[in-house]
């Protein structure tokens, strides 16, 4: 909700910005001069980018360090080919295939420092990216590799990469990835995936992905 409700203040941010751009570019300006007509275009683009931030902003959520972030299961398509089945903690569903025998999920984690930190502020995560790989070393450098982005950035304006670059400006948060094991894919398999305090934790939900690890080992 707290990321939400920040998302809605710079989208209103966004909207001011652009009302005013657009009335300096309505009243006449081009025939006052160049510069307020270069001005209010500035002003415009200003508001266009805030929009962007606000829409980044929206993507991530709240979440407890141990609460549920997503779970994911796995049906066979072909021989080390795999239909994957995300759904998010929120209820979204996504689909993806999957070549290879394991899988692993990233996620984009933003957590407050400071005095911040201790306001109890819960960090902000974002399901990030999905990938196989094969057992054998040899597929793995010749076969066809999957990597899927969960969630994209509107135009390149990513507001975890901005953060995680320049870390040393932006000290009251910090950006990091939040990255799983590489587990088993099994037909039928169901796994658990929850926030830990040093990345991801996965659980098998069902004999299926418990037997698949336990081969695995």
């Amino acid at each position: 909700m707290l990321y939400t409700l920040v998302a809605l203040v710079i989208i209103l941010i966004a909207v001011y910005i652009a009302y005013s751009a657009i009335k300096v570019l309505w009243l006449n300006t081009w025939f006052i001069g160049w510069l307020k007509g270069m001005f209010g275009l500035c002003l415009l683009a200003l508001g266009v980018g805030v929009g962007l931030v606000a829409y980044d902003v929206y993507t991530y959520k709240q979440i407890n360090v141990g609460q549920p972030v997503a779970t994911i299961n796995f049906e066979g398509i072909e021989d080390q080919y795999f239909d994957a089945l995300i759904v998010s903690a929120d209820g979204k569903q996504q689909r993806f295939s999957l070549h290879g025998d394991q899988w692993q999920l990233d996620t984009r984690i933003i957590k407050w420092q400071g005095y911040f930190a201790s306001l109890n502020i819960k960090p902000a995560f974002r399901l990030d990216r999905l990938s196989g790989r094969y057992y054998d070393i040899h597929k793995e450098t010749t076969e066809k590799r999957s990597n899927f982005l969960i969630v994209k950035s509107l135009l390149g304006l990513d507001v975890w990469q901005l953060i995680h670059e320049n870390q040393k400006y932006v000290q009251v948060l910090e950006a990091n990835y939040g990255t799983a094991r590489y587990l088993p894919m099994k037909s039928g398999a169901l796994y658990e995936i929850s926030l830990s305090n040093t990345g991801l934790n996965v659980r098998p939900l069902n004999d299926v992905a418990a037997k698949a690890i336990e081969e695995w080992k």
